[in-house]
């Protein structure tokens, strides 16, 4: 591939709800500019973006991928991302290298959940964008009613630029309402669209929807409103300059057609692509902190050189592969970059264009171009690469954090030995995963958006790096706490041939408010214990709270006051003082109404409305309190908190419940009491585990 001039560059994201096409656009785009020598399909396993072996057996898209393509003497590089809530972070991470997007709508289904968030995404980052309602040749599709969906959640200023020629299985082309032709194509998937005029059938809808066309371009420029009402119409030209002006400050939001399957209407999408978005520099400036003060970057290639990581693929046999976008300047091979991060400095070997996981080399990069390079060292996603002379450090992405976690585990010693330095590597490409030591259970655990994502990390660590291991349900953190207070006395004394042990302290036990956590306070007066055993007895008080009193868990949001007490000047000593507060404790715990607490989740559902009645339902099953409720379009959001214990498995009920159009988020918020009958069911199970444990010992 030749190098291109920041101009003549698009970058477009291809976004939307799973299944709503975008891996064969993708396909079908690459395939009308040559880029591939055939028309895959996703049931192949054949297309360029989706090469993962996760995603060729799933058929879904897991990872966003890149690959660039040349039309007309121009570039494009096409941003292939994930559908599905689970995976939808690495979609929110990879917009940051795109300055366009195409919104993919089924024909069939219309606007769905995920449909909304992507949208959503596109705000955050004010990108200017396109819908395609993609699908139109499959039965039941309609164009009238994607379109009234699209319109009821997004507005009036999604506006169609196209109409459809034929429905379903006749879908055949589209009418080009901008230049009132009609483009036809073969169901052979050559994409080739055959000019003509519009069909009689179609000429009075396409009439009225260019009069609507024109009428909104005009309402957004005085001058061209103005000449509108003088003549009723405007011409081409106006009606292109108008519709690009209001594609690049977002206050129109084109409606195309187009059959990815039979690569319908793929050149007419190109065409839109480089006609309409806008390229890289006339996107605006970059924002970042230069020194530690703020500044804006232009997108030009007299800038000095600054380049954005926003996305990493741990490779088995390429190592790591960086992803990144050219915000400023021009990066030629072997250029040596300081990465703002960590000071280090990176040698960019071998650079290149990005066509799937194929690197193809190239001799430079100018502003405003996406490419990729491997064995950076100490590179990863979010990072910035810059000029020394000029260390500009661009933000990262900030993505949520993960909403469920598996305790993990390696099936052998060989895998034990091997499996921290495989997940480390695999969390380098995946931003949205988390890997840690549960300092209560001792367990590991990977955490993730769901159970599927999870699985398929599981399975990438046996196919890339021969690592076996299974997963299960993590431990749930109880905590133990008290409702009471108690006032005793904590006595140890024993009689050995030399000295003796004596210590003697009165403590008073009392709750805290929860996340109170532990407080000691040393209320001794006269002496009656010295205040170098005082130590001792807060010691003695916290090594016997971590190891519980009803089921093994730790004794939290509890005071203890020591106030009194007695000593012997040649038998008392620390250990003594620590182990009459050992008696002490939990001599007082019996007496202060000893209680379980559990964690408990803060959950967000977002589902279509119909499924709200449900949803609540099973809420109030698992324990759940409602917290909130808000309709956003089509979409209900319920917000409750609900036990971790109750969460466990919810996804997959989840996904029963709504036919798989509901995503939930939950994160950690605070710790409550356990009701009396789990209560009892949990001590008896820590204590019936116990015993197992004593009996394998002996």
């Amino acid at each position: 591939m030749k190098v291109y001039e920041t101009g003549d560059i698009r970058n477009v994201a291809l976004v939307g709800h799973g299944h709503s096409g975008k891996t064969s656009l993708v396909a079908g785009l690459l395939y009308s500019m040559g880029a591939s020598s055939r028309l895959a399909r996703v049931d192949e396993g054949a297309t360029v973006t989706d090469f993962d072996d996760e995603e060729i057996a799933r058929k879904i898209t897991i990872s966003t991928a890149v690959a660039a393509g040349e039309w007309n003497r121009k570039k494009i590089n096409l941003l292939d991302t994930p559908g599905f809530n689970i995976f939808i972070n690495d979609t929110k991470a990879s917009m940051a290298a795109a300055d366009s997007a195409l919104v993919l709508i089924d024909g069939v289904a219309g606007v769905e959940v995920q449909t909304e968030k992507v949208w959503s995404f596109c705000e955050d980052f004010q990108l200017p964008r396109a819908i395609v309602i993609n699908k139109l040749d499959r039965e039941r599709s309609s164009f009238e009613r994607a379109l009234e969906s699209v319109q009821s959640f997004f507005g009036r200023t999604a506006i169609p630029v196209h109409l459809p020629i034929g429905s379903e299985k006749s879908f055949s082309g589209v009418v080009d309402l901008v230049r009132m032709k009609s483009y036809t194509y073969t169901r052979d998937g050559d994409g080739k669209g055959k000019e003509g005029d519009v069909p009689a059938d179609l000429a009075d809808a396409a009439k009225a929807a260019h009069e609507a066309l024109v009428e909104m371009v005009a309402e957004g420029n005085d001058a061209y409103l103005e000449e509108f009402f003088d003549t009723g119409t405007l011409p081409v030209e106006h009606i292109l300059d108008g519709l690009r002006e209001a594609v690049g400050q977002r206050r129109m939001f084109p409606v195309l057609c187009a059959s990815a399957l039979h690569n319908v209407a793929s050149d007419l999408i190109l065409n839109f692509a480089f006609e309409y978005f806008p390229d890289p520099a006339t996107r605006g400036p970059w924002k970042g902190t230069l020194n530690g003060v703020e500044k804006e970057r232009a997108v030009k290639d007299s800038e000095p050189l600054s380049a954005f990581v926003f996305k990493t693929i741990a490779d088995p046999f390429a190592g790591r592969v960086t992803y990144f976008k050219v915000v400023s300047g021009i990066l030629r091979n072997d250029a040596n970059l300081v990465n703002s991060r960590n000071s280090g400095v990176e040698r960019l070997s071998h650079i290149g264009t990005l066509l799937g996981k194929t690197i193809n080399p190239i001799a430079e990069l100018h502003a405003g171009d996406i490419g990729g390079v491997a064995k950076l060292k100490d590179t990863l996603t979010g990072d910035t690469l810059a000029d020394k002379s000029s260390p500009m450090t661009y933000p990262a992405v900030q993505l949520p954090e993960p909403s469920i976690a598996y305790a993990i585990s390696a099936k052998t010693r060989n895998d034990e030995d091997r499996m921290g330095n495989a997940i480390h590597k695999i969390l380098e490409e995946d931003q949205s995963l988390r890997f840690y030591r549960d300092p209560q259970t001792k367990e590991f655990l990977l955490a993730g958006a769901g159970q599927q994502h999870v699985e398929v990390i599981v399975s990438r660590l046996k196919k890339r790096y021969s690592v076996d291991v299974q997963l299960h349900a993590p431990k749930i953190p109880y905590r133990e706490t008290v409702r009471g207070r108690a006032d005793v006395q904590g006595r140890h004394k024993k009689q050995t041939g030399g000295h003796g042990q004596f210590g003697d302290c009165w403590i008073r036990l009392e709750p805290l408010p929860r996340g109170g956590k532990f407080e000691f306070a040393n209320e001794v007066f006269g002496g009656a214990i010295p205040r170098n055993f005082i130590p001792a007895i807060e010691k003695g008080i916290v090594e016997t709270a971590e190891k519980g009193f009803l089921a093994g868990f730790p004794v939290v949001d509890f005071k203890v006051v020591v106030y009194d007490g007695s000593y012997h000047d040649v038998d008392s000593s620390e250990m003594s003082f620590k182990l009459a507060a050992r008696k002490a404790f939990k001599a007082a715990m019996e007496q202060a109404k000893p209680a379980l607490l559990e964690p408990v989740m803060n959950v967000e559902v977002q589902a279509p409305v119909e499924f709200a009645g449900d949803l609540m339902g099973d809420m109030n099953g698992r324990r759940g309190r409602i917290s909130g409720m808000d309709t956003k379009g089509g979409t209900q959001i319920i917000k409750a908190h609900v036990p971790m214990s109750e969460m466990l498995n919810y996804q997959n009920d989840l996904i029963s419940m709504t036919q798989g159009r509901a995503t939930f988020h939950m994160e950690f918020d605070h710790y409550d009491f356990v009701p009396g009958p789990q209560s009892e069911k949990i001590v008896a199970a820590a204590k019936a585990a116990k015993t197992g444990e004593e009996e394998e010992e002996e």
